[in-house]
């Protein structure tokens, strides 16, 4: 069974800065690729950034390229999101994501099959 926490979210103003934390356990973290997805008020789940078991390759959604950038400590079991220059549109319940199998392509959203309870980021304008 895989576990995984969220922590680091809160209200920021518009231009800000939040890091977001993920710790996962349950299962031998280094060989499986991470992800993080977002809920915004009212609207599906969607994916934002993945990343390689080994943090090599990353991947992000349109909307945040350039401003978040996602790492991993394997010593740690850790999954970070760094999020920059952040704007209201980016208000949402991010979610610390895993999938199943160790091939998983990190970039598409329907290959997660575990989740973290979330935590809220409020961006104020």
């Amino acid at each position: 069974q895989v576990q995984l926490v969220e922590s680091g979210g809160g209200l920021v103003q518009a231009g800000g800065s939040l890091r977001l934390s993920c710790a996962a356990s349950g299962r031998t973290f280094s060989g499986y690729p991470m992800g993080w997805f977002r809920q915004p008020p009212g609207k599906e789940r969607e994916w934002v950034a993945g990343i390689t078991w080994s943090g090599g390759r990353t991947y992000y959604a349109d909307p945040v390229k350039g401003r978040f950038t996602i790492t991993r400590d394997n010593t740690k079991n850790m999954v970070y999101l760094q999020m920059n220059s952040l704007k209201p549109e980016d208000t949402a319940v991010y979610y610390c994501a895993a999938p199943r199998n160790i091939y998983s392509n990190p970039s598409r959203a329907d290959e997660y099959d575990y989740w973290g309870q979330g935590t809220q980021v409020t961006v104020s304008s």
